[in-house]
């Protein structure tokens, strides 16, 4: 991460896991990533909510802007609904996996070119074999990925076909100041339709996240509520110019919630659109979707329906179809036990271990199902196909 010291780290409330898609981001912190495992196995697990915190009262600006000069001269007031109706248009559902998984992860994205490239986080888009997103007007595309940088949470993918697509227009997160106002805008617990809108103010400036596996730092804290589905969207300025990149929340706290500031990955989005993703279609591919069986979000009552006995490793929920996994024999519900020798005790792991290989390479990997080990030889594909 650049900068010569490290920002300072954050007090307070403890940041949890939620069950990982594939990505390092699950590992170390709750992810506004939503996923329907928990809905699919969980009866009433998804609840309409709100808070006494919630704003719901908004300071509109005169009409022929989005902002207008707040207390202090420099910070300026929302007029949300001219703000949505610019922002609206380049902010994106994204959905992974196949559709017929309960499995599939929700995120969100904005628009960053009118020939289909968009942003999103890492985490919502890793180890996806299909990609679909969803625009404000209803239609849905495929895409394919661009690139990520998973140790930053910023990936981008590729709708073809679209020229009449709405950029956004980033603003400077630099220029922000605490007290500030902020919309976030994204899928929220995937519920579908338009997307989702909630104001707050900037909490504090350079935070930092560290949980083993990942760090994230130059982090904005927001009182804005994020919820699951919010990961990848964006966090926009009283001018309607995106400043953060939504990411995670704090599990056991009110309103605390992060987004990746714009100014600290312009450099790196420059990078994806150059093809040089640390993570990029060339890439070794085995093609499962994973999640530790040791995570506490995991219902007893699925481990115990694939029969798992293993006190570590990774447990697939999702094949790919001809993938190099697929080939190899491996089905859902299978303990992911080593992966080339390492051992697969986290998604990260598992990822790792792949990412250190070239398509074509043959590995081996042993996988526990229903108690009973096997170990298999499994030549990797190519993310891209």
């Amino acid at each position: 991460m650049p900068g010569a010291a490290p920002p300072p780290r954050l007090p307070g409330p403890e940041v949890h896991p939620i069950p990982d898609r594939g990505g390092r981001l699950g590992s170390a912190m709750v992810g506004a990533l939503v996923g329907a495992l928990v809905a699919a196995l969980i009866a009433g697990a998804i609840v309409a909510s709100s808070t006494t915190d919630e704003r719901t009262e908004v300071v509109q600006g005169p009409p022929s802007t989005l902002g207008a000069p707040g207390p202090g001269g420099s910070g300026r007031r929302l007029d949300v609904p001219s703000l949505l109706a610019a922002a609206q248009p380049s902010v994106v559902s994204i959905e992974t996996g196949q559709t017929q998984s309960p499995f599939g992860g929700a995120g969100s994205g904005f628009v960053l070119s009118a020939d289909g490239l968009i942003v999103t986080n890492a985490h919502v888009v890793a180890g996806a074999d299909e990609i679909r997103v969803t625009f404000t007007d209803g239609t849905t595309e495929p895409a394919e990925l661009v690139g990520s940088f998973p140790d930053n949470d910023v990936a981008m993918v590729r709708v073809s076909g679209r020229t009449d697509l709405v950029p956004a227009r980033l603003g400077s997160s630099d220029a922000l100041r605490v007290g500030d106002d902020v919309v976030a805008i994204g899928n929220a617990l995937n519920l579908g339709g338009q997307p989702s809108v909630t104001l707050g103010i900037v909490s504090g400036k350079d935070r930092s996240i560290e949980e083993p596996g990942i760090t994230l730092d130059h982090l904005i804290q927001t009182d804005a509520a994020i919820n699951h589905g919010n990961s990848g969207g964006p966090l926009l300025n009283a001018g309607g110019e995106v400043v953060g990149i939504n990411t995670a929340i704090a599990a056991e706290a009110q309103n605390v919630g992060f987004a990746i500031a714009i100014d600290s990955v312009k450099s790196l989005i420059e990078d994806l659109k150059a093809g040089k993703g640390e993570i990029n279609p060339e890439n070794a591919f085995l093609g499962v979707r994973t999640i530790a069986v040791d995570d506490p979000s995991i219902p007893p009552e699925l481990l115990d329906r694939y029969g798992v006995t293993a006190e570590s490793g990774t447990l697939v929920v999702e094949v790919t179809p001809d993938s190099a996994a697929d080939k190899a024999g491996v089905r859902e519900g299978d303990v992911l036990v080593t992966v080339d020798g390492e051992r697969a005790a986290t998604n990260a792991a598992v990822a790792d271990a792949i990412r250190a290989h070239e398509p074509g390479d043959r590995i081996s990997v042993t996988y526990e199902r229903r108690g009973r080990r096997r170990t298999v030889p499994v030549t990797l594909g190519r993310r891209g196909g």
